[in-house]
């Protein structure tokens, strides 16, 4: 799943330094002449790409980026120093537009990649610079330029890290308006999510990661109930899934019924998905459940699953164990990330599990389709092959 992440942050590079006026004075030498150094070149701003980065979510906090100045020219012909340049990591992936015009400056896609966004002001001439035979004592000096500076829009295509399985009013929402700044809707009844919502989770500085809440899954799903596969497909995209059950259901249904409804769907959908995902058992509504029956409700989800991964119990509308969970999901996202950059193998394998689960996702829409003309021919001697396709999208 992708969304488009934005922030708008202004650069602006150093000033150059200005040129010195000086003479050379010194004890039994006479007319010692010019000797005004020139200034320093003012610093640029750079962009620059890094992938321990997947979020603008910092600028949105931190907006002013300026270089340092040039320093002045001094006696003795002496140069100032140059401005040290002000390097700015990005997310890889980022797209940088000037505001002010609307040009784009810009595409950072590779690691490492720098883009200069702010040039730095040239420096300022000494009098040294203006010395001739017919001007020996020179007093012309010039000063340093002003540095570039803009408004820059970033923007980014966010894969998100985290996605939310599970069904209707299992707390899913509940959960990304608690540990994000994401606000989707929240009621006491199903399908109060009918898009995907993103959020970006904050954990520390250049620390965030994206979690991705899309609508309920209900049984059949994966043949095309609900929302089915419109929104199965965007958990293909995810590096951990996130299995929520509600532990205190407002319906008949129990815990552990809920959680194999959940799990047989996605199955369904993609037995790659299903197997090949990392997927962490999150136990939602805990504050709801009596003291003395919850950790026979907790036992009952398990023992359902035949379930030996990581399990987690919160209540997200409280806020009880989020913290520690986020905690946990950006270490082993920043573990994931390491292996993936540094091992090959790991990132061919990875593609051919995408590659596989996005052909499953395919060729199911493929006999969807082909299923519901066929019962529709059945039903209608009228039949209009267009009256009756499916519409659903396969997003790679």
């Amino acid at each position: 799943m992708k969304f488009v992440d934005e922030a708008t942050i202004y650069v602006r590079a150093g000033k150059g330094g200005n040129g010195a006026l000086s003479f050379w004075r010194e004890k039994f030498v006479a007319k010692g002449g010019p000797d005004g150094g020139d200034g320093g070149d003012g610093g640029s701003v750079y962009l620059v790409a890094d992938d321990s980065l997947n979020t603008l979510i910092d600028f949105r906090f931190t907006k002013k980026y300026i270089a340092e100045n040039g320093q002045g020219g001094m006696g003795r012909d002496m140069t100032g120093s140059k401005g040290e340049d002000l390097e700015v990591k990005v997310p890889v992936g980022t797209t940088v537009i000037d505001e002010d015009t609307g040009e784009t400056l810009g595409d950072l896609v590779s690691i490492g990649q720098r883009l200069k966004v702010a040039q730095g002001g040239h420096k300022g001439l000494g009098n040294t610079r203006f010395k001739s035979s017919t001007n020996r004592a020179p007093r012309q000096t010039t000063k340093g330029t002003e540095g570039e500076e803009r408004n820059l829009k970033l923007e980014m295509k966010v894969l998100a890290d985290v996605g939310l399985l599970g069904l209707p009013n299992a707390g899913k929402s509940t959960f990304i308006r608690s540990v994000s700044s994401a606000k989707p809707k929240v009621a006491d009844y199903p399908f109060t999510t009918l898009v995907p919502n993103l959020g970006v989770v904050k954990v520390k500085k250049h620390q965030s990661f994206v979690i991705a809440d899309i609508p309920g899954i209900i049984e059949g799903a994966a043949e095309g109930a609900g929302l089915g596969i419109r929104f199965l497909k965007h958990l293909v995209r995810n590096r951990i899934l996130l299995h929520i059950v509600d532990m205190a259901p407002w319906d008949e249904i129990t815990p552990a019924e809920a959680a194999v409804i959940a799990v047989n769907e996605l199955q369904e959908f993609s037995p790659t998905l299903a197997e090949k995902r990392d997927r962490w058992l999150v136990l939602n509504k805990l504050d709801m459940v009596p003291e003395e029956e919850r950790e026979e409700r907790c036992q009952a989800v398990i023992d359902a699953l035949g379930w030996e991964g990581k399990t987690y119990r919160i209540s997200a509308i409280a806020a009880e164990g989020t913290e520690v969970l986020c905690l946990d999901l950006m270490t082993a996202l920043d573990e994931m990330r390491e292996t993936l950059t540094n091992d090959e193998e790991a990132q061919a394998e990875e593609k051919a599990i995408r590659d596989l689960i996005d052909e499953e996702g395919r060729e199911r829409i493929r006999l969807l389709r082909a299923n519901r003309r066929r019962a529709a021919q059945e039903d209608d001697d009228d039949f209009d092959d267009d009256d009756y396709d499916v519409d659903v999208e396969y997003v790679r």
